[in-house]
């Protein structure tokens, strides 16, 4: 695509669309290296609830930190930021490395999904797993509890930058999930991102074409540049 006018894409909607169809999280990876952003996927803890999982939108960042008394009125952020929640966006929640909190749950994936959510990713513990995964709601997350977080962890602040899985994510960055992690792609290179994951997909089938028809490493790579 050599201009926005071969965009295959007319709307956000169908942006994802065509990601969660074509694209996946390593190629985009490589495709941010090679725009000099080389610190965008998260830490390696933070994985899908189900390994077939694949979740792309836009990012709703959310901070929950540890808190240890019962508030007058729980929830309070908790339900305005998941509530804010717009069609095609991912929430996107740090703990700050809390093994306490249990941020999310089938009832918030129940909301978030009325809302037109696309998943979420979360830094910390989630619950209901059995709920979910009936739902097949995309969800990414560090581990697993039983535990309610009133109490335990409170929303200090949504829709603002956060720093989530090692990488800085700011509000409407792209996020992107599947088994092999979750990497974000800033709004300001998003486009130049995207066009090239797509160039490097289809030399990587040519490349795949071409070793199974008998090539050598050598010879794909110095036709392809691909590896």
């Amino acid at each position: 695509m050599e201009n926005e006018d071969k965009r295959e894409w007319e709307n956000d909607t169908e942006l994802f669309d065509m990601m969660e169809e074509s694209l996946y999280a390593a190629v985009i990876s490589d495709a941010l290296d090679a725009v000099g952003f080389r610190e965008q996927a998260m830490r390696h803890t933070i994985r899908p609830l189900l390994p077939e999982t694949v979740v792309v939108g836009r990012a709703l960042p959310v901070l929950c930190l540890d808190v240890y008394e019962i508030p007058d009125e729980p929830y309070q952020q908790e339900i305005t930021a998941v509530d804010s929640l717009k069609q095609d966006d991912v929430l996107v929640c740090s703990t700050d490395g809390s093994t306490r909190i249990c941020f999310w749950g089938e009832l918030l994936s129940t909301a978030a999904r009325a809302r037109g959510a696309r998943g979420a990713v979360i830094e910390g513990f989630i619950r209901d797993v059995r709920k979910i995964m009936q739902m097949q709601f995309p969800i990414f997350t560090t581990g697993i509890t039983p535990v309610d977080s009133n109490g335990r962890g409170e929303v200090v602040a949504y829709n603002v930058p956060i720093e989530c899985g090692g990488v800085t994510v700011n509000p409407g960055d792209i996020v992107f999930g599947d088994a092999d992690g979750v990497v974000v792609i800033p709004q300001s290179v998003e486009t130049q991102v995207i066009e090239a994951a797509l160039e490097k997909v289809s030399a990587e089938n040519r490349t795949r074409d071409a070793l199974r028809e008998g090539a050598t490493l050598r010879e794909v790579y110095d036709e392809f540049g691909i590896l």
